[in-house]
């Protein structure tokens, strides 16, 4: 594994740039991207969230560019200027012109929210039905499609994001998978294999192995990120990224920035 391409720093939720830059540097990687959390939506909610949240890389990003120079000057290892944007297809024409005023090295793209709600949040979903489950899950699902056909973004993150909380998992069909297989092979932009929560009580890579089974039949191709936001993530999660491409024969592709 050369590259991380899926790191946090606190211009978001993770940990000091420069800890997270010694962090790659001690895994032996070539490279490492800080694409910090950034949603540019202007419905109530979602602006609600980000102010409690305190992510405010729209606001900060330029800061934070002079800052990854700055690491880049100190650490034997490449640090990209990337960014982790909410998608929703609402906001769409948004994210457009954000991206292209700041001008990223990249963008990676993420489905995080569903009725405007953080995914993670497993009881505002557990409260859900069955049924009602079962169409947020194809919600996102079209959400997925929907983020890789607009080629907005180099790479979509944890496609399958859903299956972290334990209130939506085991709702994904195998007709949603091949509708973002072949989305994905149609795409500009690339899947990610995401180590988030790998290790963790979720103990799942993303995609999950039947998506990615079913990725590989149309053949896309994967960038590796560990989505870390603290440096002993970065160093736990390169190995177990390496071993995990390995053990499936992937052969991860790098992105020309």
């Amino acid at each position: 594994m050369n590259v991380d391409y899926h790191t946090h720093s606190t211009y978001s939720d993770g940990r000091f740039l420069w800890s997270m830059c010694r962090a790659a540097e001690s895994a032996e990687l070539e490279a490492i991207g800080i694409a910090d959390h950034c949603n540019v939506s202007s419905r109530e909610k979602q602006v609600a969230a980000k102010k409690a949240l305190g992510f405010n890389l729209d606001a900060t990003y330029e800061r934070r560019r002079d800052a990854i120079e700055t690491m880049n000057d100190r650490f034997d290892v490449r640090v990209y200027d990337a960014v982790e944007m909410d998608f929703d297809s609402r906001d769409a024409d948004a994210i457009a012109e954000f991206l292209a005023d700041a001008a990223f090295e990249y963008a990676i793209g993420s489905v995080h929210h569903l009725e405007d709600v953080n995914i993670h949040i497993e009881p505002y979903f557990a409260s859900k039905s069955d049924s009602e489950r079962e169409a947020l899950v194809e919600q996102f699902f079209e959400e997925a499609v929907a983020l890789l056909e607009s080629e907005l973004f180099e790479i979509a993150a944890h496609v399958d994001l859903i299956e972290r909380n334990p209130a939506l998992r085991g709702f994904a069909t195998d007709e949603q998978y091949h509708a973002v297989a072949a989305a994905a092979a149609e795409s500009r932009t690339v899947v990610e294999i995401n180590a988030g929560r790998a290790l963790g009580e979720y103990g799942e890579f993303h995609p999950t192995p039947r998506f990615l089974e079913i990725l590989g039949e149309y053949g896309v191709e994967f960038v590796l990120g560990t989505d870390s936001h603290t440096p002993d993530e970065v160093r736990n999660r390169v190995d177990a990224l390496e071993k995990f491409a390995l053990t499936h024969g992937i052969d991860p592709v790098e992105l020309d920035v």
